[in-house]
């Protein structure tokens, strides 16, 4: 318990929280992606998880474990650094950090909050409690038509593209500092690493924001069967 509780075990846990965080990231977004294929693929794909029953909410609790503990040992690291470096230090090195690493727990924050709201909108449907009641001709939830309708609304695209924005500058830093804390980056890897988890986070935002710009544009609309105009 005392390494969990030391500098480099948090860092462990920092690391492979954000490795299981990151991993439902790419995975929800090719879950996603599947609204790009019709109605059915994604209303087969929203049945099969909720046909899971109680391992989804496994799944879910584990998850939000996961963000619970990501969030409190890079708080505590944050304040152990601040405590632990002279001002003069900081200032030294600033200018050499990136913008990413920089506003790393500014843009944590909103992402959390962003997440939140997101789960308030389409998981839970409390802010749209509409949602619920959406069924394609097979009886299934109609989670196509709940993604258009939510989308078509362009403060909450926008919104959800600022947030998919600041979640993959979030990860755009984390992904290489992840192999860092594992102990896995060094001089040799440490430029290839960075440029790839540039690369892998703004690959991510491109996959999540190609849905909300193609709802705007008419690319994906509602079928014939949703009278919720």
């Amino acid at each position: 318990m005392n390494y969990l509780t030391s500098s480099v075990g948090k860092k462990y846990l920092m690391a492979l929280s954000g490795f299981v965080l990151v991993l439902f990231v790419i995975g929800h977004l090719l879950g996603n992606l599947q609204v790009f294929m019709g109605p059915e693929p994604i209303n087969r794909y929203s049945l099969f998880l909720q046909s899971l029953g109680e391992l989804l909410w496994v799944a879910r609790i584990g998850l939000l474990v996961m963000i619970a503990l990501h969030i409190w040992t890079a708080v505590s690291l944050t304040l152990e650094n601040r405590a632990a470096r002279p001002i003069d230090y900081m200032e030294k090195n600033y200018k050499k950090a990136s913008y990413a690493s920089r506003t790393m727990a500014m843009s944590g924050l909103i992402v959390l909050a962003f997440i939140i709201y997101h789960l308030m909108q389409f998981t839970f449907m409390v802010t749209h409690p509409i949602y619920r009641d959406l069924k394609d001709p097979l009886g299934r939830h109609d989670v196509y038509s709940m993604i258009i309708l939510g989308f078509r609304q362009p403060l909450i695209a926008a919104g959800y593209i600022v947030g998919v924005f600041l979640l993959c500058l979030h990860l755009s830093h984390g992904i290489s500092s992840m192999f860092q804390s594992l102990g896995l980056n060094n001089n040799a890897w440490r430029k290839r690493l960075s440029k790839g988890g540039q690369f892998l986070g703004w690959l991510i935002f491109v996959g999540y924001v190609t849905i909300p710009i193609a709802v705007q544009v008419g690319i994906l609309h509602l079928p014939s069967w949703v009278t919720v105009r």
